[in-house]
């Protein structure tokens, strides 16, 4: 465990509740494509001392029922994660009663979120993701049978506003959630035009809460530190937080969203360079024991780099140095090559990841003709992997 944690007395804030589950504090690790897998959540879940709900990648529905390689080792849970959760991504009511079944049937994991967030291309053009919403009958017909097909599972379910500002569905999306029996539901403040762009629309969540009393409502978006998910739950008066680009090259994030939630504001991490750089070598390792390949591991492990050097005087040369390294030998030894006394930097706290916005929203030809009509969509719209 890294040595970054610190220890936790008793939590006083309000524990959140999903199905049986309690999540003390109230704290979601967000479903990212490509970064939270098992190792990612291993070294988040560290530093929480194991508290809080740590989120797979997305999983396609279609590549789940098919069993397809790459999905099979997504969904492997280490036997420290309890309790395991699955977002699902589906787009036919059909397969994504399969997949839940399937779930259920074979213990493969003890919470399932339904993806209907995702703003990507390759996502909202199949009318997945958060173009979904917007076809009202097809998103309850696929919340129906993911709650039905769950059994004693609990199902939630992570959503934008709306394809952009003229077309919200975030209340309607809530309500057909909460008379299907969703769980739980967690808003990103944003639309799907906006992406990672501009600022998140903490009202919106609000809004939510107001609208949907009858369950949880987590917030999500520009949380990029502890004291953020303090302020987003009191101004919003939502029931726990959602953290996704927060915590790139910061899982030691979530000791300071449990310090917070449990009143330690004075206990926050701030990590000097040593303490970062073991951090970064504990990662690359975890990745090459799970991939089963140092190497790969290593290579995976580059699109961390940047997040976690934020802010530290490294020069560009040892950057790029850094973000071709292949093994673990070398990454260590660069990583010694440099001041590693520095300590955490000024404004590193701040903004990290995509932040790209305004953007073309793709969707499927007529999908905005008729917000409940859904003929044409099928199981050849399902994306074939997972991951993102």
């Amino acid at each position: 465990m890294p040595t970054l944690t610190t220890p936790a007395p008793d939590r006083t804030a309000a524990p959140l509740r999903i199905g049986p589950h309690t999540v003390a504090p109230p704290v979601v690790l967000a479903p990212m494509a490509g970064i939270t897998n098992a190792p990612f959540r291993t070294l988040c879940r560290e530093f929480s001392g194991g508290k809080g709900l740590f989120v797979s990648e997305m999983i396609t529905t279609r590549a789940l029922v098919e069993r397809n390689e790459k999905t099979m080792q997504l969904i492997h849970f280490d036997a420290t994660e309890i309790p395991r959760s699955i977002q699902l991504y589906g787009v036919d009511p059909v397969t994504v009663g399969k997949a839940v079944r399937m779930i259920a049937e074979e213990d493969l994991a003890d919470h399932i979120d339904l993806n209907f967030g995702c703003p990507v291309p390759k996502v909202t053009r199949k009318g997945g993701g958060s173009a979904l919403p917007y076809k009202r009958n097809l998103l309850r017909a696929i919340v129906r049978e993911a709650v039905t097909g769950a059994g004693d599972l609990p199902v939630t379910m992570k959503m934008r506003k709306g394809l952009d500002d003229d077309h919200l569905t975030y209340l309607d999306a809530g309500r057909i959630a909460v008379e299907e029996g969703v769980t739980a539901i967690a808003l990103h403040g944003r639309t799907t035009a906006q992406h990672y762009g501009g600022t998140a629309d903490w009202d919106a969540i609000a809004r939510l809460k107001e609208h949907v009393p009858e369950i949880p409502v987590l917030g999500n978006g520009d949380i990029w530190s502890a004291e953020d998910a303090l302020r987003m739950v009191r101004e919003t008066g939502c029931d726990g937080v959602v953290v996704g680009r927060g915590c790139l090259g910061r899982p030691w994030l979530f000791a300071d969203l449990v310090a917070a939630f449990e009143g330690r504001t004075d206990d926050f991490v701030r990590p000097t360079l040593r303490e970062v750089a073991d951090v970064m070598v504990r990662h690359a390792t975890l990745l090459g024991e799970w991939i089963g390949d140092e190497a790969r591991g290593v290579i995976d492990f580059r699109k961390h780099v940047a997040w976690y050097l934020k802010g530290f005087a490294v020069g560009s040369e040892m950057r790029k140095r850094l973000a071709i390294t292949s093994s673990l030998e070398a990454l260590r030894a660069g990583l010694d090559e440099l001041d590693l006394d520095q300590p955490w930097p000024t404004g590193a706290d701040g903004p990290r990841g995509r932040t790209s916005g305004n953007n073309r929203v793709v969707l499927p030809d007529g999908w905005l003709k008729d917000p409940y009509d859904c003929a044409g969509i099928g199981e050849d719209a399902e994306l074939d992997t997972s991951g993102g």
